[in-house]
């Protein structure tokens, strides 16, 4: 197949058009822009609906209502606003329906900036509104890949009926890669969803909500979902691992500053370092069994986790190593960009 040049914003739309996606919810914020301008334009091309609502808070719960008619719906956001959509977010996950979420990440907290930062890790995997619910989170390093997980995103959101979020920070939403597109999907090999209220008139009626007065009833449902969230870290756990093999330090990250992380793996070992890299693909659910497995490695001295935040991953790479080893931390934040030779030292230091 062709290559061609796309934004990371432009390749997250053609992955979500070419496998279903017809409606399309959102409003305004940099860094993400690019992502409702190019939907407004080919989306009522293929038959598709693009409504640029008057906020956030309505942008989501446009979602609710679409994607509870049963049609393949998405919106996106940057940092702030996705803090807007975070109850509309906790609505659709207590109401299991499958959706796609993404979020081009800003600098905070609050207005904060413009540029790239990793700053919404917490907000994303544990759950950024109210109560006990999981988002899937896939967290792209590539245009390449932003493509590709926004494609399965929603296969893998109707599969569960859990809401699924593409994390991408500003430089994956604004970096041109060529890109191989997947083949355009015919709506008519996308399961029909049984529960959807579509206006099929039927013996039951059917009833897509939230509440749930009865604190048994509301028990009962979360242990539902819970047990759908240990099936979904059996089955849906990727990850990315590197000379991990005979490691001295492993050096963590995800995202672009991953694909920086492994160059900079390259340049310890052309130096005679032997460091390894491992590189969470979903970081929700967390491949907490590959840190397992590389912590009881005899010749892993140290993990060095790196974030374009304060420090927020690192909390999921400690209780995944468990005090096997010694978790270091590297990071920039408001917007700045680590660099390979900033890394480099970092590694360096910790091994001493």
């Amino acid at each position: 197949m062709s290559k061609i040049l796309l934004h990371g914003t432009e390749a997250i739309c053609e992955g979500a058009l070419r496998n279903g996606c017809r409606a399309f919810f959102g409003y305004p914020i940099t860094p993400q822009n690019e992502v409702p301008e190019y939907m407004s334009v080919e989306l009522p091309k293929i038959g598709g609906a693009f409504v640029q609502a008057e906020s956030e808070v309505s942008a989501i719960n446009m979602v609710y209502g679409s994607a509870g008619a049963g049609i393949r719906s998405m919106t996106s956001s940057s940092s702030p606003g996705i803090s807007l959509k975070q109850e509309g977010i906790s609505y659709i996950a207590g109401a299991e329906i499958p959706c796609v979420i993404v979020n081009v990440v800003r600098a905070g907290p609050g207005l904060g900036g413009i540029q790239p930062s990793q700053g919404d890790y917490f907000q994303a995997v544990k759950g950024g509104g109210h109560g006990d619910y999981k988002l899937i989170v896939y967290a792209p390093s590539s245009v390449q890949e932003a493509c590709d997980y926004t494609y399965k995103a929603f296969d893998v959101s109707d599969k569960y009926r859990v809401p699924v979020m593409i994390l991408a920070d500003g430089m994956i939403g604004q970096m041109m890669e060529a890109v191989e597109l997947p083949p355009m999907r015919d709506l008519k090999t996308i399961a029909k969803k049984e529960w959807a209220t579509d206006g099929r008139s039927g013996k039951d009626r059917r009833i897509i909500n939230s509440l749930r007065i009865n604190p048994d009833d509301l028990e009962n449902h979360l242990n539902k979902m819970y047990k759908k969230y240990a099936e979904i870290e059996k089955q849906e756990t990727l990850f990315e691992e590197y000379l991990t093999e005979d490691a001295e330090i492993v050096i963590t990250a995800y995202g672009t500053v991953g694909r920086i992380c492994k160059s900079v793996v390259d340049t310890l070992r052309e130096e005679g370092i032997k460091a390894g890299f491992i590189r969470p693909i979903t970081v929700y659910p967390f491949p907490t069994e590959v840190f397992q497995r590389v912590a009881s490695y005899s010749c892993v001295k140290k993990f060095l986790t790196v974030e374009l935040s304060m420090g927020q991953m690192i909390e999921d790479v400690r209780l995944a190593v468990n005090g096997k080893k010694p978790v270091l931390f590297y990071g920039r934040s408001g917007g700045n960009i680590t660099s390979e030779e900033e890394i480099a030292v970092a590694a360096k230091e910790a091994l001493k």
